[in-house]
């Protein structure tokens, strides 16, 4: 359970599970590309019984090697970009949209914890983007430490902020 925001794995899975209904229902496609989450949104969505009908693929973009090779991302791509910013994050959500041709692309990229990240951000700080036709992106503070419960809450705030964009 996070601590900050009190969101258990159970919480998470049963907002992914509403997400899909959505997508289901509207029948559009997403793609993830997560960070510090560390796959927990895309393991939200798949928990699913049916997911390929929504969820085309994702990854865990940790790494400026894995920004390049799976999002296709190059130097020039990133110049002027710092990660875990809102800015960052949209351009992570509409490369992943691309690359495997989405209705939508979801990033979060953060610094779980227990420290900070080497950009500045304290753990606990994150940053979400929804691409495709309602754009958002948000920051996340949860001001803990606790890594794996910075890990929930994040994904649970990306899936929270895709459901507004689906509302919307």
């Amino acid at each position: 359970m996070d601590q900050a925001t009190g969101t258990t794995m159970a919480a998470l899975f049963a907002r992914g599970e509403a997400v899909a209904a959505r997508l289901v229902a509207r029948r559009e496609t997403v793609a993830v590309a997560e960070g510090s989450a560390g796959g927990l949104i895309a393991a939200a969505l798949l928990a699913v019984p049916g997911a390929s009908a929504y969820f085309l693929g994702g990854g865990v973009i940790y790494t400026p090697r894995a920004r390049h090779r799976l999002l296709g991302l190059t130097r020039d791509d990133v110049q002027g970009f710092t990660s875990a910013t809102e800015p960052f994050a949209a351009l992570m959500a509409a490369h992943i949209r691309r690359q495997l041709g989405a209705d939508w692309g979801l990033a979060e990229t953060g610094a779980a914890g227990p420290t900070g990240n080497p950009y500045g951000h304290p753990a606990g700080h994150a940053a979400l983007a929804v691409a495709g036709a309602m754009p958002m992106a948000q920051t996340l503070e949860t001001g803990v430490g606790d890594r794996l419960g910075n890990m929930i809450a994040f994904a649970a705030a990306t899936l929270a902020l895709f459901e507004t964009a689906l509302a919307g």
